[in-house]
């Protein structure tokens, strides 16, 4: 296992979220009971609960390129028939969903890109949700800006973010900015793995684990000029 993986083996999610703004989501984008989901880029299928209160008589196809989250999220639902974990790309999931979630995860595909892959894949009438991460400010300092368009080339303000949204066909029903909260949901217990992990880390990890506490602090210094938006969207 690489040294990322190392560092992410355990960790309850993949990124920033939490069980209120997945509830305020599949409420804007009224889910059905009977919902098919799709569920892409799941990682260790941190918001598989949530969907399933909001759906609990439907089915959530669970889909991610890395293998072992995929067997974490089998082996914490194996027991549900409701839920099917899936290893692969999001993109080729078979359709139609009422429902498609996809928590951080679309700048995979590119969001203009993503979201028309991701129309044909909706049932008509249904709604997909994202998070992308965004700038808050119009002018982030350059090197703020650097650190994080290194990873996220695409990454822009609100303002983009909605015109790729409309140039892809769709109509946003909401947005919101993730919390604080849904923040420290992902980094609190990746903080407490770097700190677990650092005894007897060789160098790869250690280089791992120095970037991931980095992360966590560049976040923590800049919260306020950047962060996850929330976006809650139907095909015109």
């Amino acid at each position: 296992m690489s040294a990322f993986f190392t560092l992410h083996a355990d960790l309850p999610r993949e990124g920033p979220g939490d069980a209120e703004s997945l509830a305020w989501a599949v409420g804007l984008a009224g889910v059905a009971q009977d919902a098919r989901i799709l569920d892409g880029g799941c990682g260790p299928g941190a918001d598989i609960a949530g969907l399933l209160v909001a759906a609990p008589g439907g089915q959530i196809l669970a889909v991610d390129r890395h293998p072992p989250f995929v067997e974490r999220t089998r082996a914490a639902w194996a027991q549900e028939p409701r839920v099917t974990a899936r290893q692969g790309d999001m993109a080729d999931a078979d359709g139609p969903f009422d429902f498609i979630w996809v928590a951080g995860a679309l700048y995979f595909l590119g969001v203009e890109a993503g979201l028309r892959t991701m129309r044909d894949k909706l049932a008509p009438g249904g709604a997909l949700a994202f998070s992308e991460l965004v700038w808050l400010v119009d002018d982030p300092n350059p090197e703020l800006r650097a650190e994080n368009e290194a990873e996220y080339p695409q990454m822009a303000g609100m303002e983009v973010l909605n015109q790729r949204i409309e140039a892809a066909g769709y109509t946003l029903l909401g947005q919101q900015v993730l919390s604080d909260a849904a923040w420290e949901a992902y980094y609190t217990p990746m903080e407490a793995r770097v700190a677990k992990l650092r005894p007897g880390a060789d160098a790869a990890l250690t280089k791992v684990l120095d970037e991931g506490q980095a992360e966590i602090n560049l976040w923590r210094a800049h919260r306020r000029r950047f962060g996850y938006a929330l976006s809650v969207v139907r095909p015109r």
